[in-house]
């Protein structure tokens, strides 16, 4: 436990941004997984808009690194335009 004052505050304020980062996370892994399995579907284009958006949000809150953020959302678009060229093929 802290002796100090400051030391129970910085563990208030861990606990609460460690709270935050797991929701990011979460919302960040649902959204992609979202993607994944619809990513041949009519609404892949709107979901790969929402990965962008998530995965932006998340670099801006310092819970994903920007580069991390960036290559997932390569990966994403990759992933979208493979299964719409299968669709097609």
């Amino acid at each position: 436990m802290p002796h100090h004052k400051s030391a129970e505050k910085r563990m208030r304020t861990n606990e609460r941004d460690r709270q935050k980062n797991i929701m990011v996370k979460s919302a960040v892994r649902s959204t992609l997984r979202k993607l994944r399995e619809g990513a041949a579907g009519e609404k892949a284009q709107e979901n790969l808009r929402e990965a962008h958006s998530v995965l932006d949000n998340a670099a801006r809150k310092g819970v994903l690194h920007k580069r991390t953020a960036d290559r997932r959302k390569s990966r994403a678009a990759k992933l979208v335009q493979r299964s719409r060229k299968q669709e097609t093929a």
